[in-house]
């Protein structure tokens, strides 16, 4: 049998928001496979994982910044909050999004462009000595299309083009760009909302899809509901699924009756836009998601749980 550990079982409970004795026991029940123990704390209904709400913040600020066609996201971690106030490293996070607009969303390329005489990476270490606390480019993105628009949304902005949540989202459409940007702006509203994980169906991993009908299988096969019930559950269940997590079936936010779908809202508009709209893809940054800061000693309290030593 696997050796369970207290990192392990912090892992999990940061990953699923379940109790630590719950992570624990998925753990044993699995012999240590985290995404069986995932699936093992669905099952139970003890997880709502495949929505990831709880994720541990890092601090610092994203940045946006559209041109045309084209649109950037960058993220920029430091240390402590009070930086994020900082005119000095806002400067720089800006700085850092309108080069990205230029050379790519690759970080390595953004710190090695210069802006003057220096490069980014150099502008990164000299606002560090100046403030006097680490920072990082942690990551990029972007986004493009041969016609349309670049929508975009930061939620709890500092100053023009930063914020903590940073969406662009690409429009493809021959319509009228002065009626396109205002329909993107909503939509990268919503998906700094809804949180989907892809535009459509289509765009899902596979092994995610197969993954969601195990565990539905699983939960009302526990139940003791017949073969023939638990398939049509499952297709019922899918289709939950994808309203759930996908971007254009999603109830659009903007919608006073939470019936109308992202979709529908996209052909609506087409009329006053003058031509189809097609959303090519999205970027949502949430500043500091998947990162682990610094805080209250919870491995020792997870260790206990565990009954191993922290050390």
């Amino acid at each position: 049998m696997a050796q369970i550990t207290a990192q392990m079982v912090k892992e999990l409970r940061d990953s699923t928001g379940a109790g630590m004795m719950d992570c624990k026991a998925a753990l044993g029940e699995t012999s240590g496979d985290f995404e069986a123990a995932v699936d093992w704390l669905r099952k139970k209904g003890l997880s709502k994982a495949a929505k990831k709400a709880d994720r541990v913040a890092a601090e610092g600020l994203v940045g946006v910044t559209t041109k045309g066609t084209k649109g950037v996201v960058v993220e920029v971690n430091s240390e402590t909050d009070f930086v994020a106030r900082n005119d000095l490293f806002q400067g720089l996070v800006k700085m850092i999004a309108n080069v990205a607009l230029d050379v790519g969303a690759d970080v390595e390329k953004i710190k090695a462009a210069k802006t003057g005489s220096k490069t980014i990476a150099e502008d990164i270490a000299e606002t560090i000595a100046k403030i006097g606390e680490n920072m990082t480019l942690r990551r990029a993105a972007e986004l493009s299309v041969g016609q349309g628009v670049i929508g975009s949304y930061l939620h709890n902005s500092i100053i023009d083009g930063l914020g903590k949540i940073g969406v662009i989202v690409a429009l493809e459409s021959p319509g009228k760009t002065d009626e396109l940007l205002p329909l993107g702006r909503q939509i990268a509203m919503h998906v700094a909302s809804a949180n989907p994980q892809a535009v459509d169906s289509a765009g899902l991993d596979p092994a995610v899809i197969e993954r969601e009908k195990n565990v539905l299988a699983e939960k009302y096969k526990a139940e003791g509901k017949p073969a023939n019930i638990i398939e049509k559950i499952v297709d019922s269940g899918i289709k939950t699924f994808f309203k759930e997590v996908c971007l254009v079936e999603q109830p659009f936010i903007f919608d006073e009756s939470n019936k109308k779908s992202v979709a529908q809202a996209l052909k609506e508009a087409e009329a006053k836009v003058g031509g189809p709209i097609k959303v090519k893809g999205f970027v949502r940054y949430v500043l500091g998601e998947g990162v682990e800061k610094h805080g209250t000693d919870f491995a020792a309290e997870v260790a206990a749980a565990v009954g191993t030593s922290k050390n």
